[in-house]
């Protein structure tokens, strides 16, 4: 069934949210595009007369769509190579969604992203829907087709699921980039006591290369091993730069609301790496460095104007 141009227009006005919701929900940016467009058809092809509340239709259509995606995802991901991290989006990025709270801001945090990799598809659902977006659990057990007293459980339950990790220190952009220039200060210092002074005592470090960069699937562990591996990774060398095609221009910023350093090497972005803050240290430090989570990245990062000056080439 055509749509007339109301109907479209009454999509693209949910498709920011819809975004938002499928990004929490899956961990890419690219998977959650395509839950959207997957979500825009079947508004399409559907009776749209008929729907009496376009918003809550839409978000059950891509709720459970992104269920049975997540499904998938944990198979493909068993034969992954390397360690799994979710793709980064730099500050400004519109699929961040609302970040007028707490809660929101928490949902959507690098640190929070990985522990939802713990969750069920259902509590990850739950748990995005009414932290994140403030649903009622009736509208939740609507979407996701159970009780409301079952979607009040599954919520408490992915809550401490969460909640045990560590107490992430929620911090503004200022604040963000002091914090990347001392760590990248110490990590280019040729030493590792000041970084294991920026560490927790058990610290780690790891990356996601996809099979497609070198990064080492197994987590570095404690503030000084931490430390180590960081002091070599900010090393200049002329492999690393003839491996990446040139210098590594590096920027401080935030991803997904946290402190992160961006390596980027002619108007491409190449890493990006989180940093965990807890009121004890940095608890973690997560790149991602696969191209293939970094290509919207890149389009921001050009479209943006982000970065500034350099703080530093490798």
């Amino acid at each position: 069934m055509a749509l007339i141009t109301s109907d479209v227009d009454r999509f693209e006005a949910a498709r920011s949210r819809l975004e938002a919701i499928a990004y929490r929900l899956l961990g890419s940016a690219s998977d959650a595009e395509d839950a959207v467009q997957e979500t825009y058809l079947r508004w399409q092809a559907a009776d749209v007369e008929r729907i009496e509340v376009p918003e809550a239709w839409l978000t059950k259509v891509l709720t459970n769509y992104c269920l049975n995606m997540l499904t998938s995802a944990r198979a493909r991901r068993e034969t992954y190579v390397g360690r799994w991290l979710p793709e980064p989006l730099l500050a400004g990025d519109p699929m961040l969604g609302p970040a007028d709270t707490a809660e929101q801001r928490e949902s959507v945090s690098y640190a929070v992203l990985v522990l939802l990799e713990r969750l069920s598809p259902g509590e990850r659902a739950v748990y995005v829907l009414r932290e994140a977006f403030a649903y009622p659990h009736r509208e939740i057990a609507e979407i996701l087709d159970v009780t409301e007293a079952a979607s009040q459980q599954i919520y408490h339950r992915a809550k401490k699921h969460v909640a045990n990790g560590k107490a992430r220190t929620e911090i503004d952009e200022a604040a963000a980039r002091r914090i990347v220039e001392e760590f990248l200060a110490a990590a280019t210092s040729g030493r590792t006591e000041p970084l294991v002074r920026l560490l927790t005592q058990d610290a780690v470090s790891v990356g996601d290369g996809g099979g497609k960069v070198p990064a080492r699937a197994k987590a570095f562990e404690g503030a000084l091993a931490v430390a180590k591996f960081l002091r070599g990774l900010f090393k200049p060398s002329d492999a690393k730069r003839a491996y990446v095609g040139g210098a590594p221009e590096i920027y401080a910023t935030t991803a997904n609301g946290d402190p992160a350093v961006v390596a980027v090497v002619a108007g491409r972005v190449v890493a990006i790496t989180c940093l965990e803050i807890t009121a004890e240290g940095i608890a973690a430090v997560r790149s991602q460095v696969n191209p293939d989570k970094l290509v919207r990245a890149t389009e921001h990062w050009a479209a943006g104007g982000l970065g500034g000056t350099p703080l530093h080439t490798l």
